[in-house]
């Protein structure tokens, strides 16, 4: 069970929270115990004074999916901050874990007031959707995947413009093996699996041939 303890100010890394005096709730979660669970009613942001806390997503068949873990110093839960009214995700304690608690009208009010918070919360919230971003990306394209979207990228000449979508040449599949070292089938499988993921594009009425989208561009880049 979470052992909670009210207070005017917590404890916390940088004392920030306690020298703004901003109200809030320090609680103590257990290892594997559950923080907040996906649908809950979202009312409050949290931020980990100690410990490591799990996100998890669950599709409606069931399967789960680990989005993020967060370590000490990090703010989550601030959906309730844009309007959510059910939390998006599971937060689960991975080890002993200090949560501190402020309800979204005082956290709302104080990033307005209180530009030193303002700021600390920004920053944790731009390395933390970074770092998501980036474990994202590094699971879903592997070294093949990478060799892939350069050759595709480099053949329709994505970084001469800027557009939405760049069309690419007539090629053959076993050129596109020959360029990225890999068998026929296993392009052809990348390529299907590109198109699925919206990084390829057909357009019969323009030019009849395929298309490359900007996001992979991005998803390169970074």
């Amino acid at each position: 069970m979470a052992t909670r303890h009210t207070r005017a100010a917590p404890r916390r890394d940088g004392r920030l929270l306690e020298s703004l005096n901003v109200a809030t709730t320090s609680v103590r979660f257990e290892p594997a115990e559950t923080i907040f669970a996906q649908g809950d009613r979202c009312t409050t942001v949290m931020y980990i004074e100690q410990g490591r806390v799990k996100l998890s997503v669950a599709s409606p068949g069931g399967r789960t999916a680990v989005v993020a873990v967060l370590d000490a110093g990090a703010f989550f839960g601030e959906g309730a901050l844009a309007g959510q009214r059910c939390r998006r995700s599971t937060a689960e304690a991975v080890t002993g874990t200090t949560i501190v608690i402020v309800k979204t009208a005082e956290m709302r009010q104080r990033l307005h007031s209180e530009r030193a918070l303002s700021d600390c919360f920004r920053s944790h919230m731009l390395a933390r959707n970074s770092r998501i971003e980036k474990d994202l990306v590094d699971h879903v394209f592997s070294s093949c995947e990478l060799r892939l979207a350069r050759a595709l990228l480099l053949l329709a000449h994505a970084d001469e413009h800027q557009s939405t979508r760049y069309p690419m040449p007539k090629i053959s599949r076993d050129l596109l093996a020959e360029m990225t070292d890999m068998t026929r089938s296993r392009v052809d499988t990348l390529m299907n699996s590109f198109r699925k993921l919206g990084f390829l594009e057909r357009n019969t009425e323009r030019n009849g041939g395929l298309q490359v989208h900007r996001s992979l561009l991005s998803v390169v880049l970074h």
